[in-house]
């Protein structure tokens, strides 16, 4: 894109161009019109004279005035009459047929071209009876007037015919002068054009590239030095006021928006914590009420059992303790503690927390040995699970969570499938988002963290899902870290 002095620059020496072709065109058509006019008048003086020598030559002949007698009343005044006005002179009779010319090459006794008939009805039907017949011949233009000849009674007797070839040698060549003259003209104003137009140009420009320059600095995150010079353009410094106002409002907003920034930091913070020390506690109140609920002394599973509820206990206890300890680090949340864990082992053991019948865990292999961190695992089938129990509304006769742990191609898949109302179509694409929830309660923080968990270890979430049918979760984690 052209820059502001380029398109100044060329819009002047565009304006001289055209100025220069209009004028030049205006002067061509001048002198044409001058050409024409000439020509137009130049023939009919001649016609006016020759006709006035031709009635002398009439009142003063012997012969009766009558058409056939205009041949020999004009034998030999006609060549005088042509020597004397320049011109060739053609008599015609009344029908167009050639009588006599001045031409040496005409001869009555050979069959010589009449006028034709559209130009004898012109001639007749005209108040002047005058007709000028113009024609382009190779490029020349050649007029031609027809005219009646008429006795002292003003009758008719013949035709008289004036060739007429235009010589514009004398127009053309002070055309050409003049040309030339307004060219060197033109091609001085063209230079001083160039000159005056790259001193206005920049001169323009000047204060603008200035502002530019400073706007091309200007930046949220550093102090901006405002525009202290003065334009010679009302318009520019207006320009340059409201650059200055602006840097003073940019400096006032970037206070208030890192201030804001501090506090929103501080309170998304708070609500991931909320929401990671929340998650555990659901579990382990559930625990306490399932051994509350089900305690028998005289089990003999007895000890087996309370080792099971204090492990479980234990996970959820460590998990909000890794949560407390990265809060008070100033960290998000809690860095991974990488180790060799059997995924299978450690997604079984997290459902022991949900004491609903429906939830069902499925395994083709004992075994699938990845690096994870355990807290985190247990994190992410926490919130699925959880998050597929709660999609399932309370009245539903049929209710279905199925969670699978399989390895395909160095690679270990956990499913979570639920047959629950499925999630809406214009909340799909939000889902991940933190803040983002369609429950009643909750901050909507869960699927967001757990989709960073996944992909700080390079693998990925994704869902199927389908209204009134339910929906899908798989997560895939590599079992070799890539």
């Amino acid at each position: 894109m052209l820059s502001l002095r380029i398109r100044i620059f060329l819009s002047m020496i565009v304006l001289i161009l055209i100025a220069s072709v209009l004028m030049a065109s205006i002067s061509i058509i001048q002198f044409k019109n001058e050409a024409k006019e000439y020509h137009q008048e130049r023939l009919d003086r001649k016609e006016n004279a020759i006709k006035e020598h031709i009635n002398y030559v009439l009142s003063n002949t012997t012969y009766p005035l009558t058409q056939n007698n205009l041949p020999y009343i004009f034998k030999d005044k006609i060549h005088e009459l042509a020597d004397i006005h320049n011109l060739d002179i053609n008599i015609y009779s009344l029908n167009g047929k050639l009588l006599k010319s001045s031409k040496g090459s005409f001869s009555i006794d050979t069959v010589s071209p009449a006028i034709p008939k559209y130009i004898i009805k012109l001639v007749q039907s005209s108040i002047e009876k005058r007709y000028v017949d113009i024609k382009s011949i190779d490029g020349i233009k050649n007029r031609s007037s027809f005219s009646q000849i008429k006795d002292d009674k003003f009758k008719p007797l013949g035709i008289l015919n004036i060739p007429y070839v235009e010589d514009d040698g004398f127009y053309e060549e002070e055309l050409q002068n003049f040309l030339i003259k307004l060219s060197q003209v033109y091609s001085f104003m063209l230079v001083i054009a160039f000159g005056l137009a790259y001193f206005l140009a920049s001169y323009i420009t000047k204060s603008l590239k200035t502002i530019s320059d400073k706007i091309n600095e200007t930046s949220l995150n550093q102090k901006n030095e405002k525009i202290v010079i003065e334009a010679n353009s009302r318009e520019i410094n207006s320009l340059i006021s409201a650059y200055n106002k602006m840097v003073d409002k940019l400096e006032e907003s970037a206070v208030m928006l890192a201030q804001s920034e501090r506090e929103q930091a501080w309170r998304e913070m708070a609500k991931q914590v909320a929401h990671e020390i929340k998650n555990p506690l659901t579990p382990m109140r559930l625990t306490v009420q399932s051994f509350q609920r089900k305690f028998d002394a005289n089990d003999p599973n007895l000890n087996q059992k309370l080792n099971d509820y204090s492990k479980t206990l234990i996970q959820q206890i460590d998990t909000m303790s890794a949560v407390a300890s990265a809060f008070s680090n100033f960290a998000s949340m809690p860095a991974q503690q990488n180790e060799n864990l059997n995924v299978v082992d450690v997604v079984e053991l997290a459902l022991d927390i949900f004491n609903e019948d429906f939830v069902v865990f499925e395994s083709k292999k004992e075994e699938i040995i990845a690096k994870l961190d355990r807290t985190q695992l247990i994190r992410i089938i926490t919130n699925l699970v959880k998050n597929a129990i709660q999609s399932i509304p309370e009245n539903q006769t049929e209710k279905s969570v199925v969670v699978t742990v399989k390895e395909e191609n160095n690679d270990v898949y956990i499913i979570v499938k639920d047959n629950g109302t499925g999630i809406e179509f214009d909340n799909r694409e939000y889902i991940f988002e933190p803040k983002f929830t369609t429950k009643n309660s909750g901050m909507g923080l869960g699927l967001g963290i757990i989709k960073n968990i996944i992909e700080n270890y390079k693998g990925t979430i994704t869902f199927e899902t389908e209204l009134g049918v339910g929906t899908t979760f798989t997560v895939l984690l590599p079992i070799i870290e890539k």
